[in-house]
C-alpha cells in the first residue's frame, strides 16, 4: 500500500502511522490505537496464547506482544512496528 493509498484513512490513523515512523520513535504509542489502524489498513489480526497477536497485512505476517502493564508500546516494539509495515509495503510517504 503506498503512502497515497492511506490517504483514504481516517486523519486520527494518518496521525499514528506518522507518529509510528518518527525517528526517535515515541514512546507513547499505545496498542489499542495500533489495533484500530492495522485494521483500518486491511490487517487480519488473530488472538494467539496469552498475549500475542497475529497479524498478516499485505502478505507478511508477524506475531506482537499486547503491552502490559502499560498499554503503551516501547520504543523497541515501535521498531517491529516499524519494519513490519515496511515489509507489508507501507511507509509514511515521508
Amino acid at each position: 500500500m503506498s503512502y497515497t493509498d492511506t490517504m483514504a484513512l481516517a486523519g486520527k490513523h494518518r496521525k499514528l502511522l506518522s507518529r509510528i515512523f518518527r525517528e526517535p520513535p515515541p514512546p507513547d504509542i499505545r496498542w489499542t490505537d495500533v489495533e484500530a489502524l492495522l485494521v483500518a489498513l486491511g490487517a487480519d489480526l488473530t488472538q494467539g496464547r496469552g498475549s500475542r497477536i497475529r497479524v498478516a497485512l499485505g502478505g507478511v505476517r508477524a506475531v506482537f506482544h499486547r503491552p502490559h502493564p502499560r498499554p503503551e508500546l516501547g520504543r523497541g516494539a515501535v521498531r517491529s512496528l516499524q519494519r513490519f509495515l515496511v515489509e507489508a509495503g507501507l511507509s509514511d510517504g515521508g
